[in-house]
């Protein structure tokens, strides 16, 4: 490289190469045992942070804080064991990047060396590019100050380093503090990137080239990519209806951009917001419809944050390869003890008991309260929660009926029964549990409420459509149906602030709640949990695994390959002309996965080599292509 055309990467350390800030860390191994420990760090922390601000002279400021360590040469070991484990996010996943540019790369901190070489020599930096601050010990190894004679030991440290070293060339300048704008300031970098992946000071991001909220959007914005194809932090994620906290943390943990609404959106207003969302996440209320989803310019995956996906328009995101993911397992537990919890509530008529207390009625009678032990439960839809609910209520003494569309196997001693009408003429209680389908809109009506024993009990915790709500009313008020739970409804209000209306509210003996089987805190840390993760899998690798809509592939890892993903539609001879493409350009494949469903045909190939911009221009240009993707 032309010494006159070399560019040179100037990095922080604290809180840029590392999450922390190196002395913070030390204060907590050093002053471990200290009666005013709290005190002290809190000092330390307000300290460094003025001097972060450049409100502070950076010389008081350190010889402050190492008064306040009161730390040992025997303490560093274990900071540097700690730091390792703090390394920026986007570093490590960037260590390519130093490798091919170790050279160049040059760590410049008001840190100390100390700590700093070990850590960084692992991301192949070497030690004689690190610049900071030397420790000075006394006889007994205690840290006792630095050494003064070293410029970065000083205000404007940084900018008197870069002076000294007379870099020839370009430089950029990433980091977090006002010492690190200095450097642009001073006319000795041709760019300064604030770094906000682990600390954001507003008073310095107006003084920014750029602001990079990882390495990421840094060397995406220099062509410098290797770990990535485009920067997480450039994707930006939508999350409606309360999702819980732990699918917020982990998507932004991931580096995505998130913005967080706590009710649903209509329609216009969904179709209005997701025009540049790359990442959307719903639960039950909102309604992906064509409308939204001709909306959706960048849409890559949804992912509903419960078990349905009726409020989904499935085929219309097949058709522009959007992955759809459920939690289809998460609640389960929880809506089966909702149900059981239901049943003897209704068996028992505590419901109607405790409001006439309430309303000081002492009604203390027998009269049609039963126990559930031998009675016959009826199961319609033996999936994951009607299964579980078949094993939990025999556990009580339930005999269990069950009949589903599909075959299924018959856990415990439950019986299957060969129509819908057998399972309603022989059952004390029917528990609905079936899917979202449209084959199943007004699956229970009146004809099937006549087939039913008198003083039947009634539950519906799957689907709002599914039971004809004013033949349900007329059963309860006829007295045919003896108790009704019903969580789910045709319309549902869009958040807590509007009024629920029904035709089934003041009836007696029946519970109504606000679609809440699967809503716990367990179920909803689990579903957090689960349906952010698939969605990660599928941005990061390709893979499809548990997606209601995609053809489900596992893709192994593809370390030193390049993976490229291409979604079409189901017509022959796109996988070969695929490969007719890319032996054209002599690249060579080292890993293909097909799989097909009726309406797409999903194509994931791993290269060797790099690839240009023809190659994916022809790529995208295949007919019937719907979306084409690059993984690095």
């Amino acid at each position: 490289m032309d010494k006159q055309s070399k560019k040179y990467y100037i990095i922080d350390f604290d809180s840029t190469f590392t999450k922390v800030e190196a002395l913070d860390v030390l204060g907590e191994i050093s002053l471990k045992e200290a009666p005013d420990k709290l005190e002290r760090l809190a000092k330390i922390k307000e300290i460094t942070d003025l001097g972060m601000n450049g409100s502070y002279s950076f010389r008081d400021s350190l010889e402050e804080r190492i008064e306040l360590l009161q730390s040992r040469k025997s303490h560093l070991p274990l900071l540097i064991k700690t730091l390792k484990k703090q390394v920026s996010k986007s570093f490590e996943r960037n260590i390519e990047f130093f490798k091919n540019h170790e050279d160049q790369v040059l760590i410049i901190s008001n840190g100390f060396k100390d700590f700093i070489v070990p850590i960084v020599e692992e991301f192949y930096i070497k030690a004689e590019n690190v610049y900071a601050n030397e420790f000075e010990f006394d006889e007994h190894d205690n840290i006792v100050g630095f050494n003064k004679n070293n410029v970065l030991s000083s205000s404007n440290g940084k900018v008197d380093q870069l002076k000294l070293l007379d870099l020839k060339g370009d430089v950029y300048v990433i980091g977090d503090g006002y010492n690190d704008y200095e450097i642009k300031a001073a006319g000795l970098a041709n760019k300064f990137y604030a770094f906000t992946e682990n600390v954001e000071r507003k008073s310095i991001l107006s003084k920014a080239d750029h602001i990079a909220p990882s390495l990421d959007e840094f060397l995406y914005l220099n062509k410098l990519n290797t770990a990535i194809s485009y920067p997480k932090n450039r994707i930006n994620v939508l999350l409606l209806e309360n999702v819980h906290p732990k699918a917020i943390e982990l998507l932004k943990y991931e580096g995505y951009n998130v913005e967080v609404y706590s009710a649903g959106l209509d329609e216009d207003e969904l179709a209005q917001k997701i025009k540049n969302v790359s990442i959307l996440g719903i639960r039950s209320k909102t309604q992906v419809t064509k409308k939204v989803l001709d909306s959706a310019e960048r849409l890559i995956a949804i992912g509903a944050f419960c078990i349905g996906t009726n409020q989904i328009d499935l085929d219309e995101c097949l058709n522009k390869g959007v992955a759809v993911f459920n939690a289809p397992f998460s609640n389960t537990r929880s809506v089966v003890e909702m149900a059981i919890a239901e049943i003897i509530i209704l068996m028992r008529k505590l419901l109607d008991r405790s409001v006439g207390m309430h309303q000081g009625k002492w009604d203390k009678s027998a009269k049609n309260c039963f126990e559930i032990r031998g009675k016959n439960l009826g199961i319609i839809g033996y999936g994951n929660i009607g299964a579980q609910l078949s094993v939990l209520a025999e556990s009580l003494g339930l005999n269990v009926l069950y009949y589903d569309i599909e075959e299924k196997l018959a856990l415990g001693n439950a019986s299957k029964c060969h129509s819908l009408n057998e399972l309603l003429e022989r059952s004390d209680i029917v528990s609905l549990h079936v899917d979202g389908r449209k084959e199943n809109q007004n699956l229970i009506g009146q004809a099937e409420f006549e087939i039913m024993k008198r003083g039947v009990i009634f539950l519906n915790l799957s689907r709002g459509h599914v039971v004809d709500l004013e033949a349900l009313k007329a059963n309860i008020e006829n007295e045919k149906i003896g108790g009704a739970s019903i969580d789910v409804f045709p319309d549902e209000p869009k958040s807590n602030d509007e009024e629920f209306i029904s035709t089934l509210r003041n009836l007696p003996n029946t519970i109504l709640t606000p679609h809440i089987g699967g809503s716990t805190t367990e179920a909803q840390e689990n579903i957090a949990g689960f349906v952010p993760n698939k969605i990660m899998d599928y941005i990061n690798t390709g893979s499809t695994t548990n997606s209601v809509n995609f053809p489900n592939l596992q893709l192994p890892s593809f370390g030193g390959a390049h993976r490229l993903i291409h979604i079409h539609a189901n017509m022959p001879g796109i996988l070969a002309k695929i490969n007719q493409i890319l032996a054209d350009h002599e690249i060579n494949i080292v890993g293909q996965y097909l799989k097909t469903n009726e309406l797409i045909g999903y194509v994931i190939t791993d290269i060797d080599k790099a690839y240009n911009k023809e190659v994916i221009k022809a790529l995208r240009s295949i007919e019937h292509t719907i979306k084409f993707r690059v993984l690095y």
